[in-house]
């Protein structure tokens, strides 16, 4: 016979302010199975804690229930205090009264009302319960790194010094990231190079970090501790152990009129090509598309030249499988398309670009050797505009409704560097409001408006074109309470970030959550902020929302902080929530196997002999320790037969009945 035990939570005034408390209480003492029920202040905290431990002993009870906040905030919590209490920790239900019911409701009455059902439904679910015990399972002392930008860096080299074990798999030729297309970074003005390019130097000495460069993770199975991850190495037909990154190929390579990415396109790059001056690994990479030897079969001039034979023109793509105990995300992000922004220019007008090109103009390694000059004819402008929140903070379907962050601080930055290089220039920056949510952030905007005499119009630009030669800005000044137009020679659009775009498939080989708008999204916001929801895989930088260097360096090193955690553990305690089959039920149609995101669901063949019966019966098996419990085999199996540890069907059942009660 159960005897449960029910305490309801105030949670100060989160739900005692719309819930009666009390006569959920009451409700409470009326049900069959329960004990001993009560209300107080704060569950969660000592006395809480130790008013359960003590009803827990005092009354005999065998389960207990807390009507309290969501179970994402102190499951853990109160399966420990049971546990303390001398209960089967998974004898604990949460009967959700926060999210589920104070917060979303106005009127006390019909709060309490439903209140006083999620309490049944808890208690109807926890009279079925079984005490559960959990299983053990062995860590890979290695971690792997998706994504090589001043996210995945910092987090290697975090891990590696604790002394495990990391793999970096950056899909480009060189790890860096966006960091490496900076001229300067705010508040500071520091030289972007000076500060990442040292970090990478230090990954690709690290004898505890592997760098695998121009590769994408192909395939991920497996569960925390125990990852399997399948890395593909494109063929960058050069032989990286070969090879010496003296130059020489690149310098004799016929092709030299290809886009050049580094750059943004604003200059051209040979077919076969090192990113940039400071690449790690400094290793060219044969662009195939654009290659004469692999069009024509001609050529071979690379080859020719290399000293050191490195040039394979029959090199292709090579598989790496290899174990982890934990992943960390760090694929970082890309400015938005302005495809859709056509009232804006950019794309026909020459002199329109936007902030990362303007970036690029004014790094000294960049295309015009940190001259900022006019791509139309390579004029120095005399007036630039610089246009704020392009795609960010908007409504409509072509433009992102988060602000972007980081656009406030870098169009100041531009400003301020514009100005201090060229103080004849006239400089105006449109902008809707100023974000600068940073340390000395603001006194860096202030500094380009008082110091550097920058023209900040609070207002939105309509369009942009051009007349005589002149880039026209058409917008409002909401401060003036008018319409103007602003000739310029140059026009620099702030544009909104976004996820970069394999950040969707990689969630979905990790069975990671994300967002609407393809950020990953944490366990919990405020107490597991580099968690990801899935146990093993972990935030770093951008990845997981809009953020600027600094906040990313502290998101690697907490990330890294977590990794370490897992790994310095033997072994894990599982989760006994798993999936189970009946044998009896089962007839073997493979449907729940194909539905496990985890490759938990295996097959085995019995044969069964009876009087004049002899036969083969097939059935599903469970790997309890692949097994995730997540419950997709249950509801896909169409015989009944998949059933759910801790949320049987008929655990489920009877919180419906409870609430139809």
């Amino acid at each position: 016979m159960q005897r449960i035990g029910v305490f309801v939570c105030w949670c100060g005034s989160n739900i005692a302010a719309t819930v009666d408390v009390a006569a959920v209480a009451e409700a409470a003492k009326l049900e069959p199975a329960v004990a001993f029920a009560t209300d107080y202040q704060y569950m969660c905290s000592e006395s809480g804690q130790s008013m359960i431990k003590d009803a827990v002993k005092e009354h005999n009870l065998t389960g207990i229930v807390i009507a309290s906040c969501s179970p994402r905030m102190h499951e853990t919590t109160f399966r420990k205090t049971a546990q303390a209490a001398g209960l089967n920790p998974y004898m604990v239900e949460i009967a959700n009264l926060r999210e589920q019911c104070s917060w979303v409701h106005k009127n006390k009455e019909e709060a309490t009302e439903k209140a006083i059902v999620l309490m049944r439904t808890a208690v109807a679910k926890l009279t079925l319960n079984q005490p559960l015990i959990a299983g053990e399972s062995s860590v890979t002392k290695r971690a792997l790194v998706i994504g090589g930008g001043i996210a995945g860096i910092q987090t290697a080299l975090d891990i590696a010094d604790a002394g495990y074990e990391v793999d970096i798999v950056e899909k480009k030729p060189t790890i860096g990231g966006k960091m490496a297309q900076l001229d300067k970074t705010f508040p500071t003005l520091d030289c972007a190079a000076c500060i990442l390019t040292p970090k990478m130097v230090d990954v690709a000495t690290n004898d505890k970090i592997t760098i695998y460069s121009y590769s994408e993770v192909e395939e991920v199975k497996g569960f925390v501790g125990n990852f399997t991850a399948k890395i593909r190495r494109k063929a960058r037909y050069v032989d990286e152990e070969l090879c010496t990154g003296c130059g020489a190929c690149t310098e004799k390579c016929p092709s030299k009129k290809n886009p050049n990415e580094f750059n943004m396109g604003l200059d051209n790059r040979t077919a076969i090509y090192i990113p940039f001056a400071q690449a790690v690994p400094k290793v060219p990479v044969i662009d195939a598309k654009n290659c004469i030897k692999f069009k024509t079969g001609k050529c071979g001039l690379c080859a020719t030249v290399c000293p050191s034979n490195a040039i394979k023109y029959d090199q292709e793509d090579t598989f790496v499988e290899e174990n982890y105990g934990a992943i960390v995300v760090a694929t970082g992000f890309n400015p938005i398309k302005l495809d859709e922004f056509g009232e804006l220019g950019y794309g026909q007008i020459p002199d329109v670009i936007t902030s990362l090109e303007y970036e690029r103009l004014m790094n000294a390694a960049g295309p015009t050797k940190g001259h900022v000059l006019r791509p139309s004819d390579g004029k120095k402008p005399k007036k630039i505009v610089f246009v704020q929140c392009v795609g960010s903070r908007g409504q409509s379907c072509r433009e992102k409704g988060y602000c972007s962050k980081i656009c406030c601080m870098y169009t100041a930055k531009h400003a301020i560097l514009t100005k201090d290089h060229y103080p004849e220039m006239d400089v105006d920056v449109f902008y809707i409001d100023v974000r600068t949510p940073g340390k000395n952030y603001d006194e860096f905007y202030r500094r380009a408006v008082e110091e550097y005499d920058v023209n900040y119009i609070k207002g939105q630009v309509g369009k942009i074109y051009e007349e005589n030669g002149k880039v026209m800005v058409q917008g409002s000044d909401m401060l003036g309470n008018k319409q103007l137009t602003v000739e310029a020679d140059l026009v620099v659009l702030a544009t909104a970030i976004e996820p970069d775009e394999t950040a969707r498939s990689i969630g979905t080989m990790l069975t990671a959550s994300m967002d609407t708008n393809d950020f990953f999204t944490e366990a919990h916001a405020k107490l597991r902020p580099v968690e990801s929801p899935t146990a093993g895989i972990y935030l770093s930088g951008v990845c997981q929302g809009p953020k600027d260097v600094p906040e990313t360096v502290s998101q690697a090193g907490a990330a890294a902080s977590k990794v370490i955690g897992l790994l310095a553990k033997d072994k894990l305690v599982g989760n006994p929530c798993v999936a189970g089959s009946n044998p009896l039920l089962c007839n073997g149609c493979g449907q729940c196997a194909n539905v496990c995101p985890y490759g938990a669901i295996s097959y085995v063949e019995e044969e069964v002999r009876g009087p004049g019966v002899r036969e083969v019966r097939r059935y599903a098996v469970v790997n309890e320790a692949v097994c995730q419990g997540c419950g997709a085999c249950t509801v896909t199996c169409p015989s009944g037969a998949m059933d759910l540890k801790g949320f049987t069907n008929r655990q489920i059942m009877a919180e419906v009945d409870a609430i139809c009660k």
